[in-house]
């Protein structure tokens, strides 16, 4: 098996360096890695849906989409991030994935006095708290399952960055469940309660090498590629927000100039129909402002710049671009 101990916390690398292995590696793979604050999303979740925009804005929070499935989760240097990639065997199901790599994991803990357990098909808890989801990626025969270990995450900055407001899109994208969550160090024995985040990556990776004692590193050929691959993909919008499937959006809200109310059709993360309603005066026809915006990245800044271009006033009978901007993109 080979084994890799991660140093960079660029969230676009390690999510790259996540589908090199799976594409690339001929035998089994154990990683560790960690990420800088950042919003990881499912290959199928609608970005826009998931994200509280306004503080993942504010903090300047990196959104990446992986590879694998579920839902979106917010990683900082408090969570380790693991990963097995191996063969698939015959007759596989996904439920029997999670168990078979959860299990090095799920032992590792208890060793040393953590209970932990897996419940359902892809969580791991603790005294019936979540700190551990699990996802699954399949290429060819080569399966890869990563998971998150909250160790000692900021339990406040992930609520904060997932949005708690899914009733403004309508899709068939996939939801987060914002689970009850835990942090591992607040459940540790005494005797390991000064047991640090690095030092708990180094104790998973010496458990479950078993007295292999070679790690593995990057050669500069795979460094190289998976740059190429960040630069490609995962650090694109057309990847991290374009992906997201079509989805409709509606909100509303009294402005200064009346009560306004917006629909907005969305494909590929860019707005392909807009309506806005309301009792609000205006001296030139909506249509004007409907229509400026198809077309647009369904984001607040992209959003914000052409209305900012418009004679929004005379539309609305008040200055409220950026409020316009924030109502269309919560």
């Amino acid at each position: 098996m080979r084994y890799l101990l991660d140093n960079t916390t660029d969230p676009y690398f390690n999510l790259a360096a996540e589908e090199y292995l799976l594409k690339n590696s001929d035998s089994p793979v154990f990683r560790l890695w960690r990420n800088a604050p950042s919003v990881i999303i499912g290959r199928y979740q609608n970005a826009a849906a998931e994200i509280n925009r306004p503080w993942v804005e504010e903090n300047h929070i990196p959104v990446v989409r992986r590879l694998s499935g579920g839902g979106a989760v917010f990683h900082d240097l408090g969570n380790i991030n693991y990963t097995f990639i191996d063969s698939r065997r015959e007759g596989e199901d996904t439920s029997a994935m999670f168990r078979r790599f959860t299990c090095p994991v799920i032992s590792a803990l208890r060793a040393i006095g953590v209970d932990a357990y897996l419940e359902g098909r892809n969580d791991l808890l603790i005294g019936g708290r979540k700190f551990s989801g699990n996802a699954i990626a399949v290429h060819r025969d080569r399966v890869l399952q990563h998971g998150t270990l909250l160790f000692n995450s900021s339990i406040r900055d992930l609520s904060a960055a997932l949005n708690t407001r899914p009733e403004k899109f309508a899709d068939k994208a996939v939801k987060s469940n914002v689970a009850r969550v835990t942090n591992i160090a607040e459940h540790l024995p005494e005797a390991e309660k000064e047991m640090t985040v690095e030092g708990m990556m180094e104790y998973l990776m010496r458990y479950i090498a078993a007295g292999e004692n070679e790690m593995s590193e990057y050669t500069g050929e795979e460094v190289a590629a998976v740059n190429a691959l960040k630069g490609d993909r995962y650090a694109t919008d057309g990847w991290n927000y374009g992906e997201s499937p079509a989805y409709t959006y509606h909100n509303s809200v009294k402005l200064p100039c009346g009560f306004v109310e917006v629909y907005l059709k969305v494909g590929g993360g860019v707005i392909t129909g807009c309506t806005i309603l309301g009792d609000y005066f205006f001296v030139r026809p909506t249509e004007d402002v409907c229509g400026a915006l198809v077309g647009v990245n369904h984001r607040y800044e992209d959003v914000f710049n052409v209305l900012r271009t418009l004679p929004v006033k005379e539309c609305f009978g008040a200055d409220v671009g950026r409020e316009l901007a924030e109502l269309m993109c919560g």
